[in-house]
């Protein structure tokens, strides 16, 4: 499977991710926290490996050519 998440799009990613995560660790007794993590949990593992499958069924790539 070929990267399509690179450089500003990446690290958007883990600073939502690292939000996201926050805000579900702070709330995790109610609903809102737990959603929250997840969420953030999949960011962060999108960003980690650099390939994320909505921008593959949108045609997004944002590593360009060079990489």
């Amino acid at each position: 499977m070929d990267r399509n998440v690179c450089d500003f799009d990446r690290l958007g990613r883990l600073v939502i991710a690292a939000a996201l995560l926050l805000a579900g660790y702070r709330h995790r007794e109610r609903t809102i926290g737990a959603l929250s993590f997840i969420a953030g949990s999949d960011i962060l593992a999108t960003a980690v490996i650099q390939r994320c499958p909505v921008n593959a069924l949108l045609g997004i790539d944002t590593c360009g050519t060079d990489q």
